[in-house]
């Protein structure tokens, strides 16, 4: 089986997480992924898996363009990963229907004087108020995406974690931009701690968890809770974060034509989330400049293939910095965007139980 790269070990308690057991609680989806050749193409770190390029293929078969070239509406409407991925599916046979074995509650929470949506997923049959929570954020700039694109990791970390999982929506720009996504999640925090019991949770054993601008989120609320005085997470997990603002890293400079998310990518987001480019050194964006001493572990997965692969580890050595345990891995082949495809892609998989199994870990204490 491939193994992931470029591992991080920061600290003797990051050590005895990852050293936990890890047992598997979902369907080994059977996928050997091909080894990404030595040669690249012009603007890539490297070639995809074979199971990573089928989605890719897929996504571009839907007719799903380059980010960057659209407008927002556009691009808030063209065929997302997720329907790549449910292609891919179809045509190998496999079902596209959600996990029966998790339930869902849609309910909104308040922020910004009105309300936002929430999608509350629970493992079919749990009883018991004691539940550990998880308070997910997803993916999209800031500017694209909502609770449907995202809904297969939450459904997969409830049923692995046998946790309930919260699901945030948040403003987006351009209509909201910076920091309304940023003050969302911290009400949508808080709104948990309060009402958890409510659905068998036990707020007092919470983690957070995003996946690229939901990491960076994720981070911010944890730094919140630490200088708020509120119930503090016990662990992050992010997942390919936005978290360094400069423009020269060398997986910015490396994959310029990486999909579904490249260099540019990253600048049209910036264009229609940010109010102007000085919010790109507020440390809530560009999360290496900001106070991270005092916070609880994280866990930072990254993707070869991907313009913040450099985030990641420039993250993780910023935590290390502040003595916040850490650790971090790249998945070799898989591009942006890969966490959510377990079900099709190896790397995904095993990305999935790697991360899952250290939160596991966290809950237990």
């Amino acid at each position: 089986m491939k193994r992931p790269t470029a591992l991080l070990l920061a600290a003797a308690s990051a050590a005895a997480l990852s050293a936990c057991a890890m047992t598997p609680s979902m369907q080994d989806p059977g996928i050997t992924a091909a080894p990404a050749s030595s040669m690249a193409p012009l603007g890539m770190t490297a070639r995809p898996d074979a199971d990573m390029q089928a989605v890719l293929d897929a996504h571009a078969a839907l007719g799903a363009k380059p980010i960057e070239t659209l407008t927002v509406q556009q691009a808030r409407t063209q065929p997302s990963p997720a329907d790549a991925v449910n292609r891919v599916k179809t045509m190998r046979g496999m079902s596209t229907a959600p996990d029966p074995t998790v339930t869902t509650m849609n309910l909104t929470y308040p922020t910004g004087g009105a309300t936002q949506p929430v999608r509350i997923y629970k493992p079919a049959g749990a009883t018991g108020a004691d539940l550990p929570v998880v308070v997910y954020f997803h993916g999209g700039g800031w500017v694209i995406a909502d609770l449907d694109v995202y809904d297969a990791t939450p459904r997969s970390m409830a049923r692995n974690l046998n946790a309930i999982v919260v699901s945030v929506e948040y403003r987006k720009g351009p209509e909201n931009k910076f920091p309304a996504a940023h003050d969302d999640a911290n009400n949508a925090y808080r709104w948990v701690l309060g009402n958890a019991r409510a659905w068998g949770g036990d707020p007092s054993n919470i983690a957070v968890a995003g996946e690229s601008a939901g990491g960076n989120l994720a981070l911010n609320v944890a730094i919140s809770a630490r200088d708020g005085g509120w119930t503090q997470p016990k662990h992050v997990l992010a997942v390919y974060p936005i978290a360094n603002a400069d423009p020269n890293l060398p997986s910015k400079m490396e994959n310029t034509s990486s999909l579904p998310l490249r260099t540019a990518t990253l600048g049209w987001f910036g264009q229609y989330a940010l109010r102007g480019p000085s919010d790109q050194q507020d440390p809530r964006y560009n999360l290496v400049a900001a106070h991270l001493r005092g916070l609880p572990g994280v866990t930072i997965v990254n993707a070869q293939i991907d313009p913040l692969n450099s985030d990641g580890e420039t993250l993780a050595a910023a935590l290390t910095r502040a003595g916040v345990p850490n650790e971090r891995r790249v998945w070799d082949g898989s591009v942006h965007e890969f966490f959510s495809m377990a079900d099709v892609v190896r790397d995904a998989y095993d990305a999935q139980q790697w991360s899952f199994a250290r939160l596991r870990s966290v809950f237990a204490h």
